[in-house]
């Protein structure tokens, strides 16, 4: 995700709030945390070998984003940028400075498709005892994935593959558009093992006109 973004913008340096997960000898604890830490310290690395790291105590972001005056929802699973990224924007702001206020809160949702691998067959058998063939990365030719454009459906990804027919999946959300779709009806488009949506604009928010081009 580094390695995108520096494509499209000059990053020098990444901010991150410290997370403190220290084990306490309960397994039910540990087991939550701990690998928090050994995570928390392979992404510090990777991130070292491509630009500078600086670190935030957590309080120290609390602090901060109150004295900005900015708020913090408790809905953690809502599609806003009070519950995802206002945090980040303020880490962010205390290290090259900007605005008193976010300009810009809409949100780009990038999320990581689950592609099986491929196994021998399924572990739990199906009608009669079959286990039938289960998980790859191939769909009669085309990478799963992979973003095409069906004459009916537009813009969608590739999902699994059954009898000589493909199906297809909106990009926006993974919702499956069709399976029983020919190979030779969708032009190949582009590679791709991400799905992404922008959200519309927040109501009462408005956007300089250079902002949205």
């Amino acid at each position: 995700m580094l390695n995108w973004l520096r494509r499209l913008f000059p990053i020098t340096q990444v901010v991150v709030e410290d997370i403190k997960a220290q084990t306490k000898g309960k397994p039910q604890w540990d087991t939550a945390f701990s690998p928090l830490e050994v995570g928390k310290q392979w992404f510090y690395d990777e991130v070292c070998k491509l630009v500078s790291l600086d670190t935030f105590e957590g309080y120290e972001t609390k602090q901060m984003r109150d004295t900005l005056g900015l708020k913090k929802t408790k809905k953690k699973m809502a599609d806003v940028f009070e519950a995802h990224c206002v945090d980040s924007w303020v880490l962010a702001n205390a290290m090259v400075g900007g605005p008193a206020q976010p300009d810009n809160t809409r949100l780009l949702c990038v999320s990581p498709l689950q592609i099986h691998r491929r196994e021998l067959h399924r572990r739990q058998p199906g009608v009669g005892g079959v286990r039938s063939p289960y998980g790859g990365t191939r769909s009669l030719g085309f990478k799963r994935g992979s973003t095409v454009r069906h004459p009916k459906y537009g813009i969608a990804y590739v999902g699994g593959a059954s009898e000589g027919r493909i199906s297809l999946h909106r990009v926006e959300d993974g919702k499956r558009l069709c399976q029983n779709t020919k190979p030779s009806d969708v032009q190949f488009l582009a590679y791709s093992t991400w799905r992404a949506r922008l959200l519309p604009v927040p109501e009462g928010r408005g956007f300089r006109r250079e902002e949205i081009r």
